[in-house]
């Protein structure tokens, strides 16, 4: 019997809990139940995202919904917590304090999966360089599985033909409760603050992010972060460092200096690609395919494929993504950019010296203070809306002019009286989006259908 049936098997005779529903929920007990698994789910909301198809496909799975209730952890002597749900909890700790196991999807997966791991976290960044990578793959001539906080949950992953790689994004609340990952090479791209509703501190979001590392892989750090590259001399005793850097590479790093006035790509003293054709765009999507290529060369993919990737790659929607040029300003949407070091890294890649931003949202208990130094000189005008958009406008009422919009129409409608050709109107929140909005992406679709109709007037 494989190793995978053994836990499998193992797992058939213990009384399994999913503890949230939605996506992920939903993925574990369908995969759990395919492999003879019973299992339960509960969920503190009365109607959680997935409820009806879970009862029309697994009509005999015990459903406890509306509140978490003792007595159903109290029978569960194994936890699989879904990532919006905090291992604080206190039924899960003290679930876990008589014995339980508790886990993620991420970690029975990394306990099943049968091909090599390229795992990618970071306040930012992670979907581009997660994409970006499994096209690095695709393009190599190799098979590739990709997903994870992208798009496929992890355990769906498995139910596909075993690949040559996986290419998993993972956030911090998924590697909260992952123990056992040993990728073949992982990345934490950058850190800022971000879902300080959930953690105690900076330190224990940074923690949750360097679970990527467990294992003895090859580690990829930006040089241009100091909390990344700040944790090289820990990890350096037990793996092998690459590092990548905005500014020149030293001997075996991936960088951008000057060639014949331009600015490319290199590895080392090897120039590799001229910036210029990269089809993403702003220095922040420069140090995504950096990443990319260091965890590719990592895993040993052609050097050729990597480049002509990076030559066809078109990048993601609500990524900083031209929308139109109307009358000479150019408008992007970065409706991705759901935390303040984002907003930072989209400001700050904008070829543009006069920058008219829309911002706002929900704060996630974020200090919105970093923003002045970036908007200072750059960004001529912000508009404002959402829940909590007197806070930024407080800390950036004397650095820049600040206005204040009820509906991301009204907001648009701002920016073209604030816009002048040449300059750049950018949507990038710097907050989540659900007082308004039905996540990022109908914030995104939004703003670029109100662009259009501004377009044919």
């Amino acid at each position: 019997m494989s190793e995978a049936n053994q836990i499998l098997t193992a797992l058939a005779n213990k009384r399994v809990l999913i503890v949230g529903l939605g996506k992920t929920g939903l993925s574990c007990a369908r995969f759990l139940n395919r492999h003879g698994v019973e299992v339960a789910i509960t969920d503190s909301r009365e109607t959680p995202p997935g409820l009806e198809v879970l009862q029309q496909e697994l009509p005999d799975i015990a459903v406890f919904v509306g509140s978490f209730q003792a007595e159903v952890f109290e029978r569960a002597d194994y936890i699989i917590v879904s990532p919006g749900v905090s291992v604080q909890e206190l039924h899960i700790q003290a679930a876990s304090a008589r014995g339980a196991e508790v886990v993620g999807d991420v970690e029975l997966f990394a306990r099943l999966a049968e091909a090599p791991v390229l795992a990618i976290t970071g306040s930012n960044g992670k979907s581009t360089v997660t994409t970006l990578l499994g096209e690095m793959v695709r393009l190599s001539g190799l098979n590739v599985a990709v997903g994870g906080n992208l798009g496929t949950p992890v355990l769906d992953l498995l139910e596909q033909p075993v690949p040559d790689f996986y290419v998993l994004e993972l956030s911090s609340f998924q590697l909260e409760t992952t123990y056992s990952l040993n990728a073949k090479a992982a990345t934490l791209l950058n850190v800022s603050e971000d879902h300080m509703d959930r953690y105690a501190g900076f330190d224990d979001y940074l923690l949750a992010k360097t679970r990527v590392f467990n294992g003895n892989g090859v580690v990829v750090l930006n040089k241009d972060d100091e909390n990344v590259i700040s944790l090289r001399g820990r990890l350096e005793k037990e793996h092998e460092i690459s590092v990548f850097t905005l500014e020149k590479p030293e001997a075996g790093e991936f960088g951008v200096c000057t060639n014949d006035d331009e600015l490319w790509i290199y590895f080392g003293e090897q120039a590799l690609l001229p910036v210029s054709k990269l089809k993403i765009k702003g220095k922040h999507n420069v140090a995504n395919a950096l990443a990319a290529l260091a965890l590719g060369k990592a895993a040993g993919l052609d050097v050729d494929a990597m480049l002509n990737t990076l030559l066809i790659f078109p990048g993601l929607p609500h990524r900083t993504e031209w929308i139109a040029n109307i009358n000479g300003v150019d408008w992007f949407n970065d409706s991705k950019a759901t935390n303040v070091g984002a907003a930072q890294a989209a400001i700050n890649g904008i070829d543009a010296n006069k920058l008219v931003l829309i911002a706002g949202g929900q704060s996630k208990g974020q200090d919105f203070s970093p923003l002045r130094e970036t908007v200072s000189g750059k960004v001529k005008t912000v508009i404002l809306l959402g829940e909590d958009s007197q806070l930024i406008g407080d800390v950036l009422k004397d650095v820049t002019d600040i206005k204040y919009a009820e509906s991301m129409k009204e907001a648009v409608q701002l920016a073209v009286d604030s816009a002048n050709p040449e300059d750049v109107v950018l949507l990038s929140p710097a907050c989540a989006s659900f007082d308004m909005f039905n996540g990022y992406e109908d914030r995104g679709q939004q703003f670029v259908n109100a662009v259009k109709e501004v377009a044919t007037l």
